[in-house]
């Protein structure tokens, strides 16, 4: 026990995560058989205790395999002895082709069938399905962009609770046994060029909160976690945005960070009054903020490339262009994956390219040259994730690159698998979560 304590408090000065200051329920849960939310116990990409395998394959430290009844983007969670993911499903006979009549509209899928959307739960032990919850069946408003799924959102869970965020199919709390204990109906998003939504739920003490930024009336609200009930609603001056938002502490004080297309903004969380803003990003945000020590660093790519780190401290108001902002970068800036904070760098990928970024996230220097990712051939929409000093980044090919977590960053296994991979990975204990366009793989020594 003493040595997880002080294991805990190396963590605590290495990462400068986001610790709740107050009562225990707004703590993560930071241990190893957790990963309880989007990007992890951290909100990093980090998994601190967990400690994954290297190889594997088709043939090899696979523990189980199991088909997935529908598609879905959104990463696994872990807790206890369970895996939750959402999914969604088109059922029925197919009707003729309703295409995307957006704005700009660009590949985008056409509707053809109704679609049940759902939670499932696994367990880690052997694959079987726990239980299965339907919770919404609809025709689709917009069919979202080829490279998309309908279930986007990563689900979060305190451990009683699991809270699935579907946007315009609704928000629902769910118990452990599948039940739905509360849900509500937000409305219809009305996404850039009909792409699909993205943004995954937080949870915050005894708060959940979802970000609402579309074409329309965009928004923050925070619900009770336990009811359901809006405990407030903040108006956003906001375009479409997929970015989830994170939680970041100074001095003793628990703010909410949101990166989007014109600011990226800190509300303080028990309120959802606006803190400070900081413009400098562009369309289409998609990666999620970062928290390193005293700053936030946030970034994307898509007309231009730009990132940005912000000093919390004595930030308020437009701090655009203050000494808060401590470093800016416009090349080799992430696109739809989000940032790793290991220790004391910063990795990301090039846009969507199979190129390792690594950054000091003190000054925003490079740390050495580009590092091409042999192996990937495709796209990479996966963040990446670190554990037990490694990096696993993943590829739409299948293909995930595993790598040394130091100065060298040397690669130490390329694992193949017979799917695509575009959701993150989770970590726990000793094994890895990978959801892929067809299957759930749970990777483990074997």
């Amino acid at each position: 026990m003493k040595a997880r304590v002080l294991c805990w408090l190396a963590i605590f000065c290495i990462f400068g995560t986001a610790l709740a200051s107050g009562a225990e329920s707004d703590r993560p849960s930071i241990d190893s058989h957790s990963w309880p939310q989007w990007r992890g116990p951290l909100a990093n990409g980090v998994a601190p205790f967990a400690d994954p395998p290297v190889e594997w394959s088709e043939k090899k430290n696979i523990r189980w395999k199991i088909e997935l009844p529908g598609k879905g983007h959104s990463s696994p969670i872990v807790f206890g002895n369970r895996v939750y993911v959402t999914a969604a499903a088109p059922v029925g006979e197919a009707q003729k082709p309703v295409f995307d009549s957006a704005p700009g509209v660009h590949d985008s899928v056409p509707v053809t069938h109704r679609h049940q959307y759902m939670v499932l739960a696994i367990d880690r032990k052997d694959g079987r399905v726990i239980w299965k919850k339907i919770v919404r069946e609809e025709w689709p408003h917009e069919g979202g962009h080829t490279t998309g799924s309908p279930a986007s959102k990563s689900p979060v869970t305190d451990g009683e609770f699991i809270y699935a965020f579907f946007g315009s199919r609704g928000l629902y709390c769910l118990d452990t046994n599948g039940a739905v204990k509360w849900q509500r109906d937000l409305g219809k998003m009305q996404t850039l060029h009909a792409h699909g939504e993205g943004s995954s739920p937080v949870l915050h003490g005894d708060m959940l909160i979802v970000n609402w930024d579309h074409e329309g009336e965009s928004s923050l609200f925070a619900f009770d976690k336990r009811t359901g009930k809006e405990l407030w609603k903040t108006a956003r001056d906001e375009k479409t945005s997929w970015s989830t938002p994170i939680l970041v502490q100074h001095a003793g004080k628990t703010q909410l960070v949101v990166s989007a297309t014109k600011r990226v903004r800190s509300y303080d969380v028990t309120t959802g009054a606006l803190l400070w803003e900081c413009d400098g990003l562009t369309d289409n945000v998609v990666a999620s903020p970062v928290q390193w020590r005293e700053m936030v660093i946030a970034g994307n790519s898509y007309y231009r490339q730009a990132m940005v780190a912000i000093r919390l401290a004595g930030a308020s108001g437009d701090i655009s262009k203050s000494t808060n902002v401590a470093w800016r970068l416009n090349r080799l800036t992430p696109y739809v994956s989000s940032p790793l904070l290991y220790g004391d760098t910063l990795y990301h990928l090039r846009h969507n390219q199979n190129v390792l970024v690594r950054l000091n996230p003190e000054t925003g220097e490079f740390r050495g040259e580009l590092l091409r990712l042999e192996g990937i051939q495709d796209f990479v929409f996966a963040s990446p994730v670190g554990a037990a000093g490694r990096i696993y980044v993943s590829g739409r090919d299948g293909t995930t690159v595993v790598l040394r977590h130091d100065a060298t960053n040397a690669t130490l296994a390329v694992n193949k698998l017979e799917d695509s991979f575009s959701a993150s990975a989770a970590l726990a204990d000793r094994e890895l979560y990978l959801r892929g366009e067809r299957f759930l793989y749970s990777i483990g020594e074997r």
